[in-house]
């Protein structure tokens, strides 16, 4: 078996262990998103105009505007997808390009 066949396997097996509330063996991987994100600076480094930041990254011009001003503050989810924007900005940029809508059985 892959080495990425045994990680899956590894994984669904933790996750089957979790799942029936055997949570002492099994690893944690805990990720700390930091409370203040420079918005501004993520923007200049990627040379966009508000309003290119905010129709690449589906964010409105308004509510950027008030992060940057320090008149509000990103959500904790937020947070984690500005980090990756400044760090992969081509591949939000791709996976975003490349979103299909899906419908769902009850629609």
């Amino acid at each position: 078996m892959s080495e990425v066949g045994k990680s899956v396997l590894q994984g669904a097996k933790e996750a089957l262990a979790y799942a029936k509330g055997k949570t002492k063996d099994i690893k944690k991987h805990i990720l700390k998103i930091p409370e203040n994100i420079d918005v501004r600076a993520i923007r200049d480094n990627l040379h966009m105009s508000r309003n290119e930041f905010s129709n690449q990254f589906g964010f409105s011009s308004r509510t950027l505007e008030k992060w940057e001003q320090g008149m509000r503050r990103p959500e904790g989810p937020t947070r984690a997808y500005l980090i990756v924007i400044a760090q992969k900005p081509y591949a939000v940029q791709e996976a975003l390009s490349n979103f299909k809508v899906l419908k769902f059985h009850n629609e």
